[in-house]
């Protein structure tokens, strides 16, 4: 099919007139040019892990039992299928029909200045084979032409760079959205009217108000580290939110689960901007995630009710937050991280760290509520990578310098419990707060925990006074 998007691979399974029985991606995403890999696609949706070890599995045992000989030459002839453009259309149409314009069906976006950063990845078709149709001003679109060097910016929705140069091409052309799309199109995000980005937790938000709508007491299935204030939205909104794991096809695979059990599922999305919708095939899908925005932009018009920022207005955003990506030394490192873990969990448990609670469902790692005093509150969460030896510390705060201090409580058991014990490198917890690091001016807090619980043979004042040394 040549140049095409994840999502197009799929669709092209199912799409009347081609309903191929398999189709393969070729695609680094937006991983450096050397780092390609293969999705797989069947009617039944994207392979798995599990899939694929099967199908790696039966080559390994179709080519034991030929003896290595060549295969046969293929019966059916290749010839090259230009898909692309029918997918464009299908979304086209998809909005056409969202919209519903009384007087400008075809045209239902006429009016509106809509700009594309595609990241010189797949997703510039977007521009000309979407928008355009629908009558949309495009000017200000920027980097639509694939290359796989990236020399402008990586196309990752999440990266600061990416947003930066998407919310500058919208303030600059005076844009009334920008939509920022991965190198394969299987994410996005959204820039509003003033340059905001519309990502992570405020895109879940966004998602979650249009179809919480449409579907009263529904469930939005997320992954792991969104804040609480997206908890609350969702409740508010009239929704349930259930937080599972990382990774979008834990996510998607959960989504699909709960429906089948009798859950209405409308909405499953991780904070990476992954994300689908039972409405869409269950597809991990950027571009249908624009879609339903832009539908939302245009009934919203119509009917005189703001623009799609004004969504958000109840939103609580956390004031400070953090990410550590913490290395595990052991061969092992499975078994030393979840004995980690272990450790952490009996420790909160044992009240080590006061005002620090567990939350009551946990699917991965350990999430802990933190009571900041007068009303406030944070989190932490650590968490063993999904693919990685490394624990992952994700914090938020709602408190100026919370975050640092949950970060230094962390810090000091971690040094006094698990660095050594574990084989935990906690290095990047060391440079926040070295000299130059982003918490440089918080090296004299006083260690979180309690004085009288012991770490490492001393107490937890030692500890601070030795990490305060070091520093």
């Amino acid at each position: 099919m040549g140049l095409c998007t994840t999502p197009a691979c799929f669709m092209s399974c199912i799409t009347a007139g081609y309903a191929y029985d398999a189709s393969i991606m070729l695609t680094a995403s937006h991983l450096p040019w050397n780092r390609n890999g293969c999705k797989f696609f069947t009617q039944k949706g994207g392979l798995g892990k599990k899939d694929i070890s099967a199908l790696v599995e039966a080559a390994a045992a179709a080519d034991a039992a030929a003896g290595g000989a060549a295969p046969r030459a293929a019966s059916v002839a290749a010839a090259s299928v230009d898909f692309l453009p029918v997918y464009a259309a299908q979304l086209v149409d998809v909005i056409r029909k969202g919209v519903a314009h009384p007087t400008e069906y075809m045209t239902p976006l006429k009016g509106f200045k809509i700009l594309v950063d595609a990241g010189n990845g797949s997703g510039g078709f977007f521009a000309s084979q979407v928008l355009a149709p629908l009558g949309a001003d495009m000017a200000g679109s920027q980097f639509l032409d694939p290359d796989g060097t990236f020399p402008n910016h990586v196309p990752n929705p999440e990266e600061a760079e990416a947003v930066e140069s998407a919310s500058a091409a919208v303030r600059k052309h005076q844009a009334d959205l920008g939509v920022i799309f991965d190198t394969d199109v299987d994410r996005s995000a959204i820039i509003d009217r003033h340059g905001v980005a519309i990502n992570r937790n405020r895109l879940i938000a966004l998602l979650a108000a249009v179809v919480l709508r449409e579907r009263p007491g529904a469930t939005i299935v997320t992954d792991s580290v969104t804040s609480d204030g997206l908890a609350q939205f969702i409740e508010a909104a009239g929704g349930r939110h259930y937080r599972y794991r990382r990774g979008y096809k834990n996510v998607i695979d959960k989504g699909m689960e709960l429906g089948a059990q009798g859950v209405d599922v409308p909405l499953m999305i991780e904070t990476s901007g992954h994300g689908a919708m039972a409405e869409n095939h269950y597809l991990d899908d950027g571009a249908y995630l624009a879609v339903k925005v832009l539908i939302e932009a245009g009934r919203r018009r119509l009917a005189g009710s703001g623009d799609i920022d004004q969504l958000l207005a109840t939103l609580h955003e956390p004031l400070e937050e953090a990410e550590f990506r913490l290395p595990l030394l052991a061969a092992d490192f499975k078994a030393s991280g979840a004995a980690a873990l272990q450790a952490f969990m009996d420790e909160v448990a044992a009240g080590g760290f006061p005002g620090w609670q567990a939350v009551p469902v946990n699917h991965e790692g350990l999430r802990v509520s933190i009571d900041e005093g007068e009303g406030r509150s944070g989190w932490a969460l650590l968490r063993a990578s999904l693919h990685d030896p490394l624990l992952v510390l994700n914090v938020e705060s709602d408190t100026a310098g919370g975050a640092a201090t949950a970060t230094h409580a962390l810090r000091c058991w971690l040094q006094a419990r698990a660095a050594a014990e574990h084989g935990v490198n906690i290095a990047a917890l060391d440079k926040a707060f070295a000299p130059g690091g982003s918490w440089e001016g918080y090296a004299d807090l006083t260690c979180a925990l309690p004085r009288s619980t012991r770490l490492g043979g001393g107490t937890c004042g030692d500890l601070a006074e030795e990490c305060q040394a070091e520093w």
